[in-house]
Protein backbone atom coordinates (compact mmCIF):
# COMPACT_ATOMS: atom_id res chain seq x y z
CA UNK A 1 0.00 0.00 0.00
CA UNK A 2 1.24 3.01 -0.93
CA UNK A 3 2.26 5.73 2.13
CA UNK A 4 0.38 8.93 2.53
CA UNK A 5 2.49 11.64 1.61
CA UNK A 6 0.08 14.08 3.56
CA UNK A 7 -0.12 11.74 6.64
CA UNK A 8 1.09 13.34 10.10
CA UNK A 9 5.13 12.22 10.90
CA UNK A 10 4.88 10.10 14.00
CA UNK A 11 7.65 10.97 16.65
CA UNK A 12 7.51 8.60 18.94
CA UNK A 13 10.22 9.19 21.42
CA UNK A 14 11.46 12.64 23.11
CA UNK A 15 15.13 11.72 20.96
CA UNK A 16 12.76 11.86 17.77
CA UNK A 17 11.34 15.02 17.98
CA UNK A 18 15.00 16.91 19.39
CA UNK A 19 16.34 15.46 16.49
CA UNK A 20 13.68 17.21 14.63
CA UNK A 21 14.87 20.08 16.20
CA UNK A 22 18.18 19.53 15.94
CA UNK A 23 18.42 19.24 20.07
CA UNK A 24 19.17 16.75 22.54
CA UNK A 25 16.99 16.59 24.94
CA UNK A 26 18.40 16.63 28.50
CA UNK A 27 16.51 13.54 29.85
CA UNK A 28 15.36 10.59 27.66
CA UNK A 29 11.41 11.00 28.75
CA UNK A 30 11.01 14.44 30.06
CA UNK A 31 13.07 18.08 28.54
CA UNK A 32 12.26 21.56 28.76
CA UNK A 33 12.78 24.05 26.04
CA UNK A 34 13.20 27.58 27.31
CA UNK A 35 12.70 30.10 24.55
CA UNK A 36 11.69 33.10 26.86
CA UNK A 37 15.08 32.93 29.23
CA UNK A 38 17.32 32.03 26.65
CA UNK A 39 17.22 33.04 22.83
CA UNK A 40 16.75 30.43 20.35
CA UNK A 41 17.29 29.99 16.53
CA UNK A 42 15.63 26.39 15.77
CA UNK A 43 13.69 25.11 13.02
CA UNK A 44 10.47 23.22 13.85
CA UNK A 45 9.31 19.95 11.96
CA UNK A 46 8.13 21.24 8.31
CA UNK A 47 5.06 18.70 8.83
CA UNK A 48 2.11 17.71 10.83
CA UNK A 49 2.90 15.53 13.16
CA UNK A 50 2.23 13.30 15.68
CA UNK A 51 3.17 13.16 19.61
CA UNK A 52 3.94 10.02 21.70
CA UNK A 53 4.14 12.26 25.06
CA UNK A 54 2.35 14.97 26.55
CA UNK A 55 3.60 18.74 25.71
CA UNK A 56 2.35 21.44 27.47
CA UNK A 57 3.45 25.52 26.17
CA UNK A 58 3.68 28.62 27.90
CA UNK A 59 3.11 30.99 24.74
CA UNK A 60 3.53 34.89 25.84
CA UNK A 61 2.30 37.74 23.10
CA UNK A 62 2.10 36.62 20.06
CA UNK A 63 0.60 36.66 16.94
CA UNK A 64 -0.38 34.64 13.99
CA UNK A 65 -2.80 31.81 13.92
CA UNK A 66 -1.85 27.69 13.82
CA UNK A 67 -2.71 24.46 13.57
CA UNK A 68 -2.68 23.03 16.93
CA UNK A 69 -4.58 20.09 17.97
CA UNK A 70 -8.27 20.09 16.67
CA UNK A 71 -8.45 23.59 15.26
CA UNK A 72 -6.53 26.86 14.60
CA UNK A 73 -5.41 29.17 17.51
CA UNK A 74 -4.75 33.14 17.70
CA UNK A 75 -1.89 33.66 19.45
CA UNK A 76 -1.89 37.62 19.89
CA UNK A 77 -2.94 37.16 23.62
CA UNK A 78 -0.65 34.55 23.72
CA UNK A 79 -1.89 31.29 26.96
CA UNK A 80 -0.91 27.71 27.58
CA UNK A 81 -1.85 25.06 25.90
CA UNK A 82 -1.79 21.20 26.62
CA UNK A 83 -1.51 18.33 23.78
CA UNK A 84 -1.98 14.50 25.34
CA UNK A 85 -0.24 11.48 23.18
CA UNK A 86 -1.88 11.04 19.90
CA UNK A 87 -3.03 14.36 18.69
CA UNK A 88 -2.18 16.40 15.61
CA UNK A 89 0.24 19.25 15.84
CA UNK A 90 1.46 21.68 13.25
CA UNK A 91 0.51 23.08 9.55
CA UNK A 92 1.47 21.49 6.13
CA UNK A 93 1.37 25.36 5.44
CA UNK A 94 4.48 27.50 4.68
CA UNK A 95 3.12 30.67 6.65
CA UNK A 96 2.06 28.78 9.44
CA UNK A 97 5.23 26.60 9.63
CA UNK A 98 6.75 30.53 9.97
CA UNK A 99 4.63 31.17 12.85
CA UNK A 100 5.52 28.09 14.29
CA UNK A 101 9.08 28.76 14.23
CA UNK A 102 8.66 31.97 15.63
CA UNK A 103 6.48 30.50 18.15
CA UNK A 104 9.20 27.70 19.89
CA UNK A 105 11.77 30.25 19.57
CA UNK A 106 9.61 32.50 21.75
CA UNK A 107 7.79 29.85 24.26
CA UNK A 108 8.45 27.36 27.12
CA UNK A 109 7.66 24.33 26.57
CA UNK A 110 7.58 20.99 28.63
CA UNK A 111 7.61 17.04 27.10
CA UNK A 112 7.08 14.62 29.34
CA UNK A 113 6.98 10.88 28.14
CA UNK A 114 3.99 8.85 29.63
CA UNK A 115 6.87 6.32 30.92
CA UNK A 116 8.41 9.20 32.98
CA UNK A 117 4.87 8.66 34.87
CA UNK A 118 5.05 5.32 36.02
CA UNK A 119 4.53 4.07 39.50
CA UNK A 120 3.74 7.48 40.31
CA UNK A 121 -0.37 8.35 40.77
CA UNK A 122 -0.07 11.00 38.44
CA UNK A 123 0.49 8.40 35.73
CA UNK A 124 -3.20 7.83 36.26
CA UNK A 125 -4.24 11.15 37.27
CA UNK A 126 -2.85 13.03 34.22
CA UNK A 127 -6.16 11.45 32.28
CA UNK A 128 -8.40 13.20 34.30
CA UNK A 129 -6.93 16.55 33.42
CA UNK A 130 -9.96 17.59 30.78
CA UNK A 131 -7.66 20.40 29.22
CA UNK A 132 -5.57 17.91 27.70
CA UNK A 133 -8.27 17.26 24.95
CA UNK A 134 -9.24 20.91 24.56
CA UNK A 135 -9.36 22.23 21.11
CA UNK A 136 -6.75 25.16 20.84
CA UNK A 137 -8.72 27.90 21.29
CA UNK A 138 -9.68 26.75 24.19
CA UNK A 139 -6.49 27.43 25.47
CA UNK A 140 -5.43 28.99 28.97
CA UNK A 141 -5.06 32.50 28.74
CA UNK A 142 -3.31 34.05 32.16
CA UNK A 143 -3.16 36.91 34.10
CA UNK A 144 0.14 38.87 34.74
CA UNK A 145 0.24 37.19 38.55
CA UNK A 146 -0.48 34.04 36.85
CA UNK A 147 2.56 33.86 34.61
CA UNK A 148 4.61 34.27 37.51
CA UNK A 149 3.50 31.30 39.00
CA UNK A 150 3.77 28.90 35.96
CA UNK A 151 6.76 30.34 34.53
CA UNK A 152 8.36 29.60 38.21
CA UNK A 153 7.46 25.98 38.00
CA UNK A 154 8.86 25.92 34.43
CA UNK A 155 12.17 27.09 36.13
CA UNK A 156 12.37 24.92 38.62
CA UNK A 157 11.91 22.08 36.47
CA UNK A 158 14.51 23.13 34.22
CA UNK A 159 16.76 23.68 36.82
CA UNK A 160 16.23 20.18 38.29
CA UNK A 161 16.99 18.66 34.85
CA UNK A 162 20.13 20.74 33.84
CA UNK A 163 21.66 20.54 37.85
CA UNK A 164 22.88 16.95 38.84
CA UNK A 165 20.82 13.79 38.25
CA UNK A 166 20.35 11.66 41.72
CA UNK A 167 17.68 9.20 43.37
CA UNK A 168 15.31 12.84 44.47
CA UNK A 169 15.62 14.22 40.77
CA UNK A 170 12.18 12.19 39.66
CA UNK A 171 10.38 12.71 42.82
CA UNK A 172 10.66 16.64 42.55
CA UNK A 173 10.29 16.58 38.83
CA UNK A 174 6.55 14.81 39.42
CA UNK A 175 5.60 16.86 42.03
CA UNK A 176 6.31 20.09 40.23
CA UNK A 177 3.92 18.53 36.74
CA UNK A 178 1.21 18.22 39.51
CA UNK A 179 1.72 21.16 40.67
CA UNK A 180 1.64 23.18 37.30
CA UNK A 181 -1.36 20.91 36.48
CA UNK A 182 -3.47 21.59 39.33
CA UNK A 183 -2.78 25.18 38.62
CA UNK A 184 -3.10 25.16 35.25
CA UNK A 185 -6.73 23.88 36.38
CA UNK A 186 -7.38 26.11 38.96
CA UNK A 187 -6.98 28.91 36.51
CA UNK A 188 -9.24 27.14 33.57
CA UNK A 189 -11.85 27.35 36.59
CA UNK A 190 -11.17 31.42 37.30
CA UNK A 191 -11.03 31.48 32.99
CA UNK A 192 -14.36 30.05 33.00
CA UNK A 193 -15.67 32.13 35.80
CA UNK A 194 -14.38 35.62 33.80
CA UNK A 195 -16.01 34.22 30.67
CA UNK A 196 -19.32 33.38 32.09
CA UNK A 197 -21.11 36.42 29.72
CA UNK A 198 -19.81 33.94 26.74
CA UNK A 199 -20.30 30.74 28.07
CA UNK A 200 -23.76 31.55 28.82
CA UNK A 201 -24.86 32.23 25.26
CA UNK A 202 -22.85 29.04 24.70
CA UNK A 203 -25.02 27.35 27.10
CA UNK A 204 -28.38 28.86 25.48
CA UNK A 205 -27.19 27.97 22.34
CA UNK A 206 -26.90 24.20 23.82
CA UNK A 207 -30.62 24.70 24.69
CA UNK A 208 -31.87 25.58 21.58
CA UNK A 209 -30.02 22.31 19.83
CA UNK A 210 -31.43 20.29 22.32
CA UNK A 211 -34.85 21.71 21.48
CA UNK A 212 -34.43 21.36 18.01
CA UNK A 213 -33.12 18.07 18.03
CA UNK A 214 -36.17 16.28 20.40
CA UNK A 215 -38.87 18.65 18.21
CA UNK A 216 -38.21 17.74 14.97
CA UNK A 217 -37.63 14.28 16.35
CA UNK A 218 -34.09 13.85 15.06
CA UNK A 219 -34.24 11.58 18.20
CA UNK A 220 -36.21 8.81 15.95
CA UNK A 221 -33.37 8.35 13.75
CA UNK A 222 -29.75 9.37 15.47
CA UNK A 223 -30.53 8.24 18.74
CA UNK A 224 -30.07 10.15 22.22
CA UNK A 225 -27.75 13.33 21.17
CA UNK A 226 -23.98 12.54 22.31
CA UNK A 227 -21.71 14.63 24.09
CA UNK A 228 -19.90 14.84 21.18
CA UNK A 229 -22.74 15.91 18.34
CA UNK A 230 -23.60 18.79 20.93
CA UNK A 231 -19.59 19.95 20.80
CA UNK A 232 -19.46 19.94 17.21
CA UNK A 233 -22.29 22.08 16.77
CA UNK A 234 -21.51 24.60 19.34
CA UNK A 235 -17.69 24.28 17.95
CA UNK A 236 -16.04 23.02 20.76
CA UNK A 237 -14.19 20.27 22.34
CA UNK A 238 -16.68 17.82 24.24
CA UNK A 239 -14.21 18.09 27.39
CA UNK A 240 -14.61 22.12 27.34
CA UNK A 241 -18.63 21.75 26.93
CA UNK A 242 -18.30 19.21 30.02
CA UNK A 243 -16.09 21.78 32.15
CA UNK A 244 -17.66 24.92 31.11
CA UNK A 245 -21.04 23.37 31.71
CA UNK A 246 -19.90 22.05 34.82
CA UNK A 247 -18.86 25.10 35.79
CA UNK A 248 -21.71 27.33 34.59
CA UNK A 249 -24.58 24.79 36.16
CA UNK A 250 -23.04 22.23 38.51
CA UNK A 251 -23.31 19.54 36.33
CA UNK A 252 -21.80 17.73 33.26
CA UNK A 253 -22.99 17.63 29.85
CA UNK A 254 -24.16 14.49 29.82
CA UNK A 255 -26.16 15.24 33.03
CA UNK A 256 -27.20 17.89 31.13
CA UNK A 257 -28.59 15.82 28.34
CA UNK A 258 -30.73 13.51 30.91
CA UNK A 259 -32.45 16.35 32.12
CA UNK A 260 -33.59 17.55 28.89
CA UNK A 261 -34.57 14.42 28.34
CA UNK A 262 -36.43 14.20 31.46
CA UNK A 263 -37.88 17.68 30.36
CA UNK A 264 -39.46 16.61 27.24
CA UNK A 265 -40.29 12.85 28.70
CA UNK A 266 -42.73 14.85 31.41
CA UNK A 267 -44.26 17.11 28.36
CA UNK A 268 -45.06 14.09 26.22
CA UNK A 269 -46.21 11.89 29.38
CA UNK A 270 -48.19 15.07 30.65
CA UNK A 271 -49.37 15.83 27.02
CA UNK A 272 -50.21 13.25 24.94
CA UNK A 273 -51.69 10.06 25.12
CA UNK A 274 -48.54 7.91 23.65
CA UNK A 275 -47.51 5.12 25.63
CA UNK A 276 -44.30 5.03 27.70
CA UNK A 277 -42.89 2.65 25.12
CA UNK A 278 -43.45 4.76 22.28
CA UNK A 279 -42.59 8.45 23.97
CA UNK A 280 -39.30 6.52 24.77
CA UNK A 281 -38.53 5.39 21.40
CA UNK A 282 -39.25 8.87 19.64
CA UNK A 283 -37.01 10.44 22.54
CA UNK A 284 -34.38 8.23 21.39
CA UNK A 285 -33.96 5.34 23.68
CA UNK A 286 -33.91 1.60 22.08
CA UNK A 287 -35.77 0.03 24.79
CA UNK A 288 -37.98 1.30 27.05
CA UNK A 289 -36.54 -0.12 30.39
CA UNK A 290 -33.76 2.24 29.88
CA UNK A 291 -35.68 5.01 29.90
CA UNK A 292 -38.14 4.09 32.75
CA UNK A 293 -34.62 3.56 34.80
CA UNK A 294 -33.68 6.59 33.73
CA UNK A 295 -36.95 8.48 34.46
CA UNK A 296 -37.16 6.70 38.13
CA UNK A 297 -33.69 7.69 38.90
CA UNK A 298 -34.50 11.02 38.19
CA UNK A 299 -37.40 12.07 39.53
CA UNK A 300 -38.03 8.83 42.07
CA UNK A 301 -41.55 7.89 40.25
CA UNK A 302 -42.10 5.65 36.86
CA UNK A 303 -42.87 7.20 34.03
CA UNK A 304 -46.62 5.59 34.50
CA UNK A 305 -46.64 6.78 37.78
CA UNK A 306 -45.88 10.32 37.01
CA UNK A 307 -48.77 10.19 34.46
CA UNK A 308 -51.10 9.17 37.07
CA UNK A 309 -50.09 12.39 39.10
CA UNK A 310 -51.57 14.28 36.28
CA UNK A 311 -55.22 12.33 36.47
Amino acid sequence: MKKDENAPRRLESLSDAFNALGLAPQHPLIALINGIDKPLNIQAPDHRHVLNFYKISYRPYLGGTLKYGQTYFDFNDGGMLFAAPNQVIGSDEEEDSTIENECINQQITLFIHPDFLLNYPLAKKIRQYNYFSYAADEALHLSDKEKEVITSIFRIIEDELESRIDEFSQDVIVSQIELLLNYANRFYKRQFITRKSVNSTLLQKLEEILDEYFDSQESLNQGIPTVQYLAAHLNISPGYLSDMLRSLTGQSAQQHIHNKLIEKAKEKLSTTTLTVSQIAYELGFEHSQSFSKLFKAKTNLSPSEFRQSFN
